[in-house]
């Protein structure tokens, strides 16, 4: 049995083009004799499509997108499609009103439905409250062949993987139990540092465990702050992987199953895209993250429907990065690069910015902001009598640039681009209403030492991953982001002199302190414990605290750690707690 995996770019609630492209890929894969066709988790609606589950008219359409595809379908080929169900019985038993399901779709029918048995409810995830779990095991016969069938969090419960059980049942040892010839898998799989290895990782595991094969099939693509890496991939028996697609890109691949063997073999071209193979995973961190914020960039501009995006370009290495972020998503020529010194604003920097303009080759405007700051203090004088000053005045010039970033977006239609980064929006060294306006906020959960070390690496290397070997960037044959930019001490230039150290410590340190706290759960004492300054932890832990507010107020940020100031860090902002706890 040949089987292939659609790894699919869902755009959430676009269900007729969702649909398109899972009736394109059974096509191609009817072509070439493939017998049974596998799709992301809820592929036709796109994950996660959230409250828009809460509208019954969008449950409606879905079911009859779902009932149009199954007729459009090619004959001879079995579609496993992510879709929602009605629980029938939730007026009267109780329970939630729809199922995760997958739906099975062959000769112009429904054939069968599944519903995911383990719904999550951490980070990103919030599946009970839409979802009533499914109660027994999924499985199908298709050609004399038993598949088991689980939808992404059903595979995360391996106690002798994880060493603990998350939850009460383990979907895969009743599928073994059911003797199963193979596992397939439908996942939308949200992307973090490292994710693709955890995920092979522990499917190895299992299906040496229980000597079944397994095939995983992802979503790709960004959908608001969360990207899917793809990465789907499939093992034989003994947990060795014969198929894998690419990251970061939609692909479609293919697999046989020997019945002899009774195992998963790899095909002489195991990607219809024309390269045959198991694609690589990409080689280092600073490679994937890349690739996730290209995407992220690229997915969120075409999915908000904005072509072009504006930036605000200080000379420093997180607008820098930024840009060529957004260059390689959306070619250089879709990217305005606005400067605004003011009076504090070093002759350095703007020379920085305008090569750094040079080298990506984006547009650029200056405006200068001197006589706006000027026009300000007036307004203020008798307000502001009697004072010194002070971080009120330094804010407004962040305002002011603030101010002209989005009033260019909003007279041409572009989407601002901020540019902070996570020990900033940590720590709360960034303005409301100022540098922290946009509509994505494109860095905000990569460290400070993450920054240098992806600049670093984007000048050594300049590539991205498979397709996303940014083009848009391929005919630079120098430096892309300035030496200057990279080695000078960083300042946000509100007053003369300043650099970022005078408020804040070391970014090594910092970051460290940062790592920590947030994704390890650390107190101050056991933080201290680790070597580091007492008053530098306590006066930390105070900041990102106080932060809260203004995290609050933050435009959506690209996720990529465990641990992101976005839909799954839920922090109270008046709160009692004592921080240094």
């Amino acid at each position: 049995m040949k089987i292939a995996i659609a790894q699919l770019n869902p755009t959430i609630g676009d269900l007729a083009n969702n649909a398109q492209q899972i009736l394109d890929a059974a096509k191609i894969a009817a072509e070439n004799n493939v017998r049974l066709l596998l799709t992301p988790e809820l592929s036709l609606c796109g994950y996660p499509p959230r409250d828009l589950l809460l509208n019954p008219s969008f449950v409606e359409s879905m079911a009859n997108v779902l009932q149009q595809l199954a007729q459009d379908l090619p004959p001879n080929i079995a579609v496993l499609v992510g879709t929602v169900d009605p629980n029938s019985k939730a007026h009267l038993a109780g329970g939630k009103p729809l199922f995760n399901s997958i739906a099975w779709l062959e000769n112009g029918q429904l054939q069968q439905i599944f519903h995911k048995r383990l719904l999550p409810t951490y980070d990103v995830f919030d599946e009970y409250r839409y979802f009533e779990p499914g109660l027994q095991a999924n499985a199908f016969t298709l050609d004399n062949l038993h598949i088991g069938v689980t939808i992404c969090e059903d595979l995360w419960n391996d106690e002798e993987f994880w060493g603990k059980r998350s939850y009460a049942i383990n979907p895969i040892v009743d599928l073994a139990q059911l003797d199963v010839n193979f596992i397939v898998n439908l996942s939308a799989s949200p992307y973090r540092v490292g994710k693709h290895k955890l995920r092979e990782s522990m499917l190895r595991h299992s299906a040496s465990r229980f000597n079944k094969p397994i095939v995983y099939a992802n979503q790709v693509g960004g959908n608001d702050d969360l990207i899917f890496d793809g990465c789907s991939f499939a093992l034989n028996r003994t947990g060795e992987v014969v198929s894998r697609a690419f990251a970061f890109e939609t692909d479609l691949v293919l697999i046989e199953f020997d019945e002899e063997k009774r195992d998963l073999i790899p095909t002489n071209s195991s990607s219809l895209r024309g390269e045959g193979g198991i694609s690589p995973l990409p080689e280092t961190e600073d490679e994937e993250i890349w690739g996730a914020l290209v995407l992220g960039v690229r997915d969120y501009a075409r999915k908000c429907g904005f072509s072009k995006v504006v930036i605000g370009l200080s000379g420093g290495i997180d607008s820098a990065l930024v840009a060529a972020i957004a260059s390689s998503a959306l070619g250089s020529e879709n990217v305005f690069g606005i400067l605004m010194p003011s009076p504090y604003s070093s002759d350095h920097s703007i020379k920085d910015a305008l090569e750094l303009a040079e080298n990506l080759g984006i547009a650029t405007e200056i405006l200068p902001i001197g006589d706006l700051m000027t026009g300000y203090d007036k307004t203020l004088e008798k307000v502001f009598a009697d004072t010194s000053f002070g971080l009120a005045e330094e804010n407004i010039q962040s305002r002011i640039r603030g101010n002209l970033l989005m009033a260019i977006a909003n007279k041409f239609g572009y989407l601002l681009l901020s540019t902070g980064n996570k020990s900033e929006m940590a720590v709360g060294y960034c303005t409301l209403y100022g540098d922290m306006n946009g509509g994505l906020a494109v860095i905000a959960d990569v460290p400070k030492t993450r920054v240098y070390s992806l600049c670093n690496w984007l000048n050594a290397e300049g590539l991205g991953t498979g397709e996303q070997k940014n083009a848009n960037l391929s005919s630079i044959r120098k430096e892309i982001i300035p030496t200057n930019i990279i080695s000078k001490p960083p300042s946000a230039e509100l007053k003369p002199g300043q650099v970022d150290q005078d408020s804040l410590p070391d970014y090594d340190i910092l970051d460290d302190i940062l790592q920590r706290l947030i994704h390890e759960h650390q107190s101050s004492a056991q933080i201290i414990a680790a070597g580091h300054d007492a008053t530098v932890v306590n006066r930390v832990m105070q900041l990102v605290a106080r932060a809260e507010f203004k995290r609050r107020q933050a435009p959506p940020g690209i996720k990529i750690t465990d641990r992101a100031f976005g839909t799954g860090w839920r922090m109270p902002i008046a709160s009692r707690w004592a921080v240094n706890n």
